[in-house]
């Protein structure tokens, strides 16, 4: 079993498309597994979190005849933005409805109110059957603060540690160190662009962010010489400068951003992500044939990296 693995579980961005021309890429919204260490960490919880309960169910099922003989769900989920299409798929989550399951929640809505709130205003009372404090399982919501990082360490402990300098960052070698900063290449209160450290792979999850004129340099310099960056694509470049209705200001990338992005960082494979959802299968294809590489890919639901 891979030591350090990414399996993609929703590959969209905006709102999921659920017709026979989405098939080979899929249609829900943005969600990634990643299993390092032999632990669970979410990239956040569009509709492609509901496949991910699913088969996490399945697991816990068959891992013993009764409730109380089974082994229990473990996950941290880390929220990149509160927008819809990252967080629609959570209420539906099913593993929360088991009194043993375990699920940590990271993020920050913004620097007025807490993610808690957040998702307890957006997800739950009004606009579902329960509220958040009905979960069954153990829900833990906290927000992240700025020049800080998340370390998983072998027996699952978390330890919320200052980033500051890179000794900051030196880890057991058994621990995942998870860092992290806010970009603002997102309308409204911009988004949390993740990295996640294993031994020595490292991979950087930027969705939801536009870039700038000759590069991003926050990004390139946090991403730098990482094993994979999975970058927001949601746009070509000609639908980016459309005369008529142009996407620039929208908060996405075109491919040709997130190639130039991936050569400033030096990373090592990039992989499209967060697609636009009018393009289907065939417009995919097309775009596939211009920029595939050994080293770049197109996203799609259940495309599996091991980087260990």
């Amino acid at each position: 079993m891979s030591e350090f693995s990414i399996k993609f579980r929703g590959v969209r961005g905006s709102y999921p498309v659920a017709k026979k021309e989405f098939l080979t890429y899929g249609g829900n919204t943005s969600c990634v597994e990643v299993n390092a260490g032999g632990h669970l960490i979410i990239l956040d919880a569009g509709t492609g979190l509901i496949d991910t309960g699913n088969a996490l169910m399945e697991k816990y099922i068959a891992s013993g005849v009764s409730n109380s003989g089974r082994t229990p769900i473990k996950a941290i989920v880390l929220i990149s933005h509160i927008h819809q299409d990252h967080i629609q798929g959570f209420t539906f989550f099913r593993p929360l409805h088991i009194p043993s399951t375990t699920i940590k929640v990271f993020g920050n809505a913004n620097y007025d109110e807490n993610l808690s709130d957040e998702l307890a205003n957006l997800l739950f009372g009004k606009s579902f059957p329960l509220d958040l404090g009905d979960i069954a399982g153990n829900l833990e919501i906290s927000d992240l603060n700025e020049s800080e990082g998340i370390i998983i360490k072998k027996n699952s402990e978390i330890v919320i540690k200052r980033i500051e300098t890179p000794e900051d960052e030196k880890i057991g070698k058994d621990d995942v160190l998870i860092t992290y900063y806010r970009s603002y290449a997102h309308p409204q209160e911009g988004v949390l662009i993740y990295k996640i450290k294993y031994k020595d792979k490292v991979m950087v999850y930027a969705t939801d962010k536009e870039s700038y004129q000759g590069g991003d340099a926050k990004l390139t310099n946090f991403a730098r010489g990482c094993d994979l960056l999975i970058h927001d694509a949601q746009y070509t470049t000609e639908d980016y400068l459309n005369k008529f209705v142009p996407k620039q200001g929208y908060g996405h990338s075109t491919f040709d951003m997130a190639v130039d992005c991936a050569k400033q960082a030096n990373a090592k494979n990039l992989i499209f992500f967060h697609f636009d959802p009018a393009y289907d299968d065939k417009k995919l294809n097309s775009i596939k044939k211009q920029y595939e590489t050994d080293n770049i890919k197109l996203a799609y639901e259940g495309m599996e990296v091991e980087l260990l």
